[in-house]
């Protein structure tokens, strides 16, 4: 590790990661953390009430590792009310978000956190691999934008497992109790803090195609597109059609 990655590893980076019946995956995102060549991080796994073999995978690495902290939700209620529990227990400066689905690349934290104290930036995201659901790389990459205020997020949703920002300097947020898209509107409440969202055009960390996925369904997103423009962004009727018309042609051209 580089000087300057040294002097960045001493900010505690807290690593939010809801989950939901993801026993078949969670354990390859957890070790993709443990393999990061940044150390000094806590992975909070909050588990939305999961039926299936999720908790005892989890509590096998937490028991090894006290870094990782493992809380469990008495009732299903949503990975909104799972991120935001991770997030009111999270200690560390910097906020950082995996999927339980998803996964980083080794030098995923060295190097973003290593930009946003060089630079000076408190919002930032990176490009991204897509993979199927046996891990299988499907050989497209989706690269951010270099940066994006407000209006530019308006019409793009970074990849929830590569953002990171400065809580120390932005402070705490809380997420809307909408079951999808929820990481849209926190990413929307952090920029108008934060004013600039900065993208990485390095890829570092895949995100995970699946069936049954909440995201997996893009028709069904269209719902929950329309309340954050309205209801949370309180945009026009006209530029919210605008906005979802966007949406829909860049997905149809596989371009998010």
């Amino acid at each position: 590790m580089s000087r300057a990655e040294g002097i960045v590893s001493e900010e505690l980076v807290s690593i939010i990661m809801p989950a939901c019946n993801c026993g078949a995956f969670i354990g390859e995102a957890i070790r993709s953390v443990l393999a990061q060549n940044y150390d000094n991080w806590e992975l909070l796994v909050v588990d939305d009430a999961s039926s299936d073999d999720t908790p005892p995978v989890v509590e096998t690495f937490a028991r090894k590792d006290p870094r990782i902290r493992y809380t469990r939700l008495p009732v299903n209620s949503g990975p909104a009310a799972a991120r935001n529990k991770a997030m009111e227990e999270a200690k560390g400066r910097y906020f950082a978000f995996l999927d339980c689905d998803d996964r980083w690349f080794p030098e995923k934290l060295s190097r973003q956190i290593g930009l946003m104290r060089t630079e000076g930036y408190t919002f930032t995201c990176t490009a991204y691999t897509k993979i199927d659901e046996k891990g299988n790389d499907l050989g497209r990459v989706i690269t951010p934008s270099p940066r994006l205020d407000h209006e530019g997020l308006l019409r793009v949703c970074p990849g929830n497992s590569t953002v990171i920002f400065d809580a120390q300097s932005l402070g705490r947020f809380r997420i809307p109790g909408i079951r999808k898209r929820n990481d849209y509107a926190l990413w929307l409440q952090v920029i108008k803090k934060a004013g600039f969202l900065y993208g990485m055009d390095e890829p570092h960390g895949s995100h995970r195609l699946r069936k049954g996925a909440l995201s997996g369904n893009k028709a069904s997103l269209v719902w929950y597109h329309w309340q954050i423009y309205r209801e949370m962004e309180h945009q026009p009727f006209l530029k919210s059609c605008y906005l979802i018309l966007y949406w829909v042609i860049a997905t149809a051209f596989r371009l998010r």
